[in-house]
């Protein structure tokens, strides 16, 4: 197991739709504690969000603590693969099977590069059941399970796909945060030929959307696109042609920089909307803030490493969606570097045989690097 294929091939055997339980967790475990790891597996949470399963193993003692971070769940499959999306098969240069970039290929290529480095100081695999789903009781248990043991890394690379082009093309040293807006605007259901006698809640949500869609929060900054706000829902669900309805509702997404903080962007649609419809009522829910690593020996290491085994200067880069970085970033300094990702989430999700080999190099030369440097 400690060889890359097989362990990929296994790992991605085991249908581990989010959230993960089980199986995998059993597969990982098991390449694990050949290398001197120690398992700490539980499960966190109740329904809706849970139960979660999540996995902490660590080997060695002292400083430096090298962090390795992860998830063992995926998206569902999908329909129209061409070979069972939990049957991996290579076929040509490729191995296909849903998580093969997205994220077991990563997973497998750091524990066969930990099979071959072992430093004096501490190796540990942060790996939650749960990162494709509500992401509720996953890293963030994890990280809670840390602090209750006394464990805190002094660097943490998470390894998800972040290559586009070829492998090693991009390291992300942090991401956008994000918060999600639920407006509810009451109305007063009537006839159409009555208004006096009905309250129409749509002109009032319309109003606040568009002063919302007019808002800059900003141009960016050195390492962040700017921020923006986009209407993903609206609803009325009124079936009649002659009937005011009695509500209307939208759903805003936001994705922000640096410069914004997820709950001080909640007031400020709040008070735009309250403005338009005093009665409205709002949710938000902010999935995360956003962060940044700034670039220092842990993305030095990294792109140096990259480049001596690829020849790729990598661009450093904070685009894209959330990750369980967010989290992690609160513990240590936290980059993401991993496989290409093309196929991430699509049908005959596929891995080149030879990145998963090549990733193995890279992963093992920065343990490598890393606890040189950090010695």
């Amino acid at each position: 197991m400690s060889d890359v294929l097989v362990l990929a091939k296994a790992l991605l055997a085991c249908e581990s739709v989010t959230p993960a339980r089980g199986e995998v967790f059993d597969v990982l475990e098991a390449a694990l504690i050949p290398l001197g790891f120690a398992v700490d597996r539980f499960t966190a949470g109740e329904e809706p969000d849970g139960p979660v399963e999540n996995l902490l193993a660590v080997r060695g003692t002292g400083g430096p603590h090298i962090a390795f971070a992860g998830h063992l769940d995926v998206v569902p499959p999908g329909e129209g693969w061409t070979s069972g999306p939990f049957a991996p098969e290579i076929r040509g240069d490729l191995l296909y099977g849903r998580g093969a970039v997205d994220m077991k290929g990563a997973i497998a290529a750091f524990v066969a590069a930990a099979a071959r480095v072992e430093y004096p100081g501490t190796t540990s695999l942060i790996i939650t059941g749960d990162e494709e789903g509500p992401a509720t009781y996953g890293t963030v248990a994890l990280i809670e399970r840390m602090a209750q043991r006394g464990i805190k890394p002094d660097a943490c690379l998470v390894g998800e796909p972040t290559s586009t082009a070829r492998l090693g093309d991009t390291i992300k040293i942090g991401r956008r945060g994000s918060v999600n807006i639920w407006i509810d605007v009451p109305g007063k259901q009537g006839h159409v030929a009555y208004p006096h006698l009905a309250d129409n809640p749509i002109p009032r949500l319309i109003a606040a959307l568009a002063e919302i869609d007019g808002i800059v929060l900003d141009e960016g900054n050195d390492w962040f696109q700017p921020s923006n706000i986009e209407v993903t829902d609206v609803t009325v669900g009124n079936p009649a042609t002659n009937v005011i309805p009695a509500k209307a509702s939208a759903r805003l997404s936001i994705r922000f920089n640096d410069q914004h903080r997820g709950d001080a962007l909640a007031k400020r649609i709040t008070a735009i909307v309250h403005r338009h419809a005093p009665e409205a009522t709002l949710t938000a829910k902010v999935s995360g803030e956003a962060f940044l690593t700034q670039p220092g020996p842990l993305s030095t290491t990294l792109a140096a490493v990259i480049e001596a085994q690829t020849g790729i200067v990598p661009e450093l880069s904070t685009t894209g969606g959330t990750s369980d970085a967010r989290f992690l970033s609160a513990l240590c300094p936290v980059v993401e570097f991993g496989l290409l990702n093309a196929t991430m989430h699509k049908l005959d999700e596929a891995v080149a045989v030879a990145d998963l080999q090549l990733l193995t190099e890279i992963y093992a030369d920065f343990l490598e690097r890393s606890f040189s440097v950090q010695a």
